[in-house]
């Protein structure tokens, strides 16, 4: 048992006893399938506080022959799952946390041969009859375990991208390639000694015959070694680096927040874990929604665990999750001003998605030749939710919202925004007292603003205009553009997160009127879609002139029993 080399399981029981834990470990099923096949080697990249740490201590104490997990794994589902005890605490595990070793780690230049040493120096004391000299590799030192033993080793790298994201010299980062080439791509046994064969996976013989548990090794036969990795598990923020790491692991499959595959639901909470966290807490699920959702991952609503169980320890809703980083993180990126970054902004803050190309980035931190590359990064580091079907991003959330509100707050390029934000406090009390002038002098503004950089009479133009005039009712409201509602669709419906508030429905016309906007709503009866709503309704009609470039707005107000 060490620290590195078959660690126990104190780490992962430490983590169950926190007041609030989500079982994840069915996890371990879709892991146990990915062993000894063609996707023995994984990479699983998401966003900070996502619960990358947590899994990788819970894989650690089910592989782990350091430890015995059984009781450990008991009370969870993994334990009534058939193959449960096939793989429990079977395997030399090796854990490596890359950033916190990179942080206690004085030397830093040299971090990766220190490292090497406290693992190998671990294996000499577990495998006290395997020679293990001074001048072996860590996957020179694995393979000579293998071959005296047979035991296969899982290799659990937590922030494998900490040096690429935190751009080390290029020394150290040429260590680093050497470092991941040697333990997941060159090495074999071969007449009985280790050797470089730079096409095949660590332990495996495209040519030689290999005994087990003896070190004669024959050429000529078709029988091949087993590999000495059974699994080698990578977490980080970014996906495979697509320069000089990927030829390091292009033996690798990647499971990303774009594409999760059997993972998804281990990424972060599901809806179904969040909804009953807030029964138990007795918290708002819809408001809890609306802070914390809106990362979709094959058919699962994925949410971050960090906020919701802060929201549920804390018993309110405000932006956890932003106080672990910087707004400077969106700053920087939108800062790099590519063509059409100021108005996918404008239209992404007023409730919109724009397209996006996430093939061209190369998932490093310095390589962004296009808008696309811009947001494929935020994407992955969570201040964007990506919609595979249509191939578009979006802001998920109130809580990432305000992280962009603050992001352009001091930006000049974005004066004009920060002064329709502010404005939109004052038109959502406006419009609840009904002030309709005040609503048309607003839109109007709006208007301008948000089609910059598109053609004014444009109809989508005036749907974003309305949703930017609107941004603080985001704090208060959820926002439902095109509602299945009565006998239609209404443009635009706000229902309140509280009580007190009224719900707004909001039908937009053009070059016509807004007393015919008002019937529409009335006769269509779009205030159905609200059937378990009852309370204050507002119905807003605006009409826009597109010779005059002005918008009118009617109000009325209606109360549904």
């Amino acid at each position: 048992m060490g620290l590195y080399l078959n660690p126990d399981n104190k780490n992962f029981t430490r983590d169950m006893t926190k007041d609030i834990y989500i079982d994840k470990s069915l996890m371990i099923n879709v892991i146990n399938s990915f062993i000894d096949t063609n996707n023995t080697y994984i990479c699983v990249s998401r966003p900070r506080r996502f619960g990358k740490t947590m899994a990788t201590n819970m894989l650690a104490a089910y592989y782990s022959k350091g430890c015995n997990s059984k009781e450990v794994f008991s009370k969870l589902n993994i334990s009534k799952e058939p193959e449960f005890e096939s793989k429990l605490n079977k395997y030399n595990v090796i854990i490596i946390d890359l950033n916190g070793e990179r942080q206690i780690i004085k030397d830093k230049e040299n971090m990766l041969e220190i490292l090497t040493d406290k693992i190998k120096k671990e294996m000499k004391e577990q495998y006290p009859d395997v020679s293990i000299t001074e001048d072996l590799s860590l996957a020179e030192s694995i393979l000579a375990i293998y071959e005296a033993t047979g035991e296969q080793f899982i290799i659990l790298m937590d922030e494998y991208d900490v040096l690429v994201r935190e751009q080390v010299s290029e020394e150290l980062f040429g260590k680093y390639l050497s470092f991941l080439n040697g333990l997941f791509k060159s090495n074999t046994v071969r007449n009985g000694s280790l050797q470089t064969d730079a096409s095949a996976p660590l332990g495996l013989e495209p040519s030689g015959s290999y005994h087990m548990g003896s070190s004669n090794v024959s050429q000529g036969s078709t029988r091949t070694a087993p590999n000495a990795i059974a699994l080698a598990y990578l977490t980080g923020i970014l996906p495979v680096i697509r320069d000089r790491i990927q030829s390091k692991l292009n033996n690798f499959r990647e499971y990303t927040i774009i594409n999760a595959g059997k993972l998804s639901p281990y990424i972060g909470f599901t809806d179904d874990e969040v909804k009953a966290l807030c029964d138990e807490y007795s918290m708002d699920y819809a408001e809890c929604k609306s802070w914390y959702d809106g990362y979709v991952l094959n058919g699962y609503e994925i949410y971050n665990p960090e906020s919701v169980v802060r929201a549920m320890e804390d018993g309110m809703y405000e932006g956890y999750w932003s106080k672990t980083s910087v707004f400077r993180v969106i700053s920087e990126q939108i800062g790099r001003n590519f063509a059409g970054t100021k108005d996918a902004v404008i239209r992404m803050l007023s409730g919109e998605s724009v397209d996006v190309n996430i093939l061209s980035y190369m998932n490093t931190m310095t390589d962004f030749e296009s808008l696309d590359d811009v947001l494929s990064y935020l994407i992955h580091i969570g201040y964007l939710a990506y919609d595979r079907k249509e191939r578009t991003c979006h802001i998920p959330n109130r809580e990432i919202w305000e992280e962009w509100q603050l992001a352009i707050k001091n930006d000049s390029e974005y004066t004009a925004t920060n002064e329709i934000i502010k404005a939109s406090k004052e038109l959502l009390k406006a419009t609840i007292s009904g002030n309709e002038e005040a609503v048309a002098k607003a839109l109007d503004e709006s208007h301008i603003h948000v089609t910059s950089n598109r053609s004014y009479n444009n109809e989508d133009a005036l749907g974003s205009a309305i949703y930017l005039a609107y941004l603080y009712a985001m704090n208060k409201y959820t926002i439902v553009r095109e509602m299945t509602a009565g006998k239609g669709f209404a443009d635009v419906v706000y229902i309140p997160l509280y009580k007190e508030d009224p719900a707004l429905i909001i039908e937009l016309k053009r070059n016509d009127c807004t007393e015919s906007a008002l019937d529409q709503i009335k006769d269509k009866k779009y205030y159905d879609c609200l059937s378990h709503y009852r309370g204050n309704l507002i119905f807003v009609g605006i009409n826009y002139d597109e010779k005059a470039k002005t918008h009118t707005c009617k109000i009325e107000r209606f109360v549904k029993e």
